[in-house]
């Protein structure tokens, strides 16, 4: 028996797992010399801000995605910041 995790990138197609176990699954029982049925294959599909190369974030290397979510952190914070104000102004009154 073998188990095989394969860790991809999110947004792939149904398809596209499907070729891809067939191909794994080909393939190690070919070099293994063993049954496709003792063949295990788990895929972990991965978020682009959870990995980097060479230091730099996947999710950053595309910068109308990180302008996006800067934009939308500012936002977050803005609005978090007001309503502290209208907490503290509430309070005061």
């Amino acid at each position: 028996m073998a188990y095989v995790t394969v860790r991809i990138g999110k947004n792939n197609s149904i398809e596209k797992k499907r070729k891809l176990v067939k191909n794994i699954t080909d393939a190690l029982s070919s070099v293994i010399d063993t049954k496709s049925e003792s063949i295990i294959v788990h895929i972990e599909e991965i978020e682009g801000e959870d990995w980097a190369v060479g230091g730099v974030l996947y999710y950053d290397k595309n910068s109308n995605r990180r302008d996006e979510r800067d934009d939308r952190d500012d936002r977050r914070e803005r609005h978090e910041r007001d309503d502290r104000d209208d907490r503290d102004d509430r309070k005061n009154r």
